[in-house]
């Protein structure tokens, strides 16, 4: 991948993309973690932690994109990532376990080990979209800090209201996910033909999105069904 070319920039987008979609987690970590501070030490909290954060990802990712070159990882990492995309769609939120520090110390280390068990999702999605460029993790990553610190809130409230981002999330990762699979060596021959090349990626992204939309309208279907047993019994 030449530096600066079309391809560079556009694999370089659609990490930034990645982390911004996946960065809503982080976020409510990141608040709930600092919560119990003074609020002079919330922001040292907030950038130290971000930055400790970062940088076990940073390590995490490039170690990531070393393994990939092991025959069927891609494809292992792929699917893996098919699953990602299906799970942001149908997530429920639960993050209860995290406990907030009552020191800055114990609220950067919430924020570290939080992000360390969180962060695969993302870590597998980057080393995806990179394929095997060490430039582009870092700069992605970079890119996504502050983002992360002072601007995820407002992506949160994004997708809140706009539904339809996290759509667009989910078919950025299943695409991603879907090239890794076609980067995986013994299928590259297969996947050199264009047209078998975009049917799957498309294929994989139809599949990923209808299986989220279904699995919402089941559960919407159901808690209806819960709201209505429960209001009989009442009469």
């Amino acid at each position: 991948m030449d530096l600066f070319s079309v391809e560079f920039f556009s694999a370089l987008l659609t990490i930034v993309f990645i982390d911004l979609i996946l960065a809503g987690d982080n976020a409510i970590v990141i608040g709930m973690a600092a919560r119990n501070l003074p609020k002079e030490q919330q922001k040292k909290a907030v950038i130290w932690g971000t930055v400790g954060a970062i940088t076990i990802r940073i390590i995490a990712t490039l170690l990531v994109v070393q393994l990939l070159n092991v025959p069927w990882l891609n494809l292992v990492g792929g699917l893996l990532l098919v699953w990602i995309a299906y799970k942001l769609l149908v997530q429920d939120d639960a993050h209860d376990g995290i406990k907030s520090g009552n020191t800055l110390w114990q609220s950067i280390r919430t924020i570290i080990i939080a992000d360390a068990a969180m962060g695969l999702d993302n870590v597998i999605a980057v080393a995806g979209a990179a394929h095997g460029n060490t430039l582009l993790v870092i700069l992605g990553l970079l890119i996504s800090v502050p983002v992360v610190v002072w601007g995820s809130t407002i992506f949160i409230k994004l997708i809140n209201r706009y539904n339809w981002i996290v759509y667009l999330g989910s078919a950025v990762l299943a695409y991603t996910a879907a090239k890794m699979i076609t980067h995986e060596k013994s299928f590259k021959a297969f996947f050199e033909n264009q047209l078998l090349f975009w049917s799957f990626v498309i294929v994989v992204i139809i599949l990923t999105i209808a299986a989220g939309l279904l699995t919402n309208k089941g559960k919407k279907q159901k808690a209806e069904q819960l709201n209505s047993d429960s209001t009989k019994g009442e009469h």
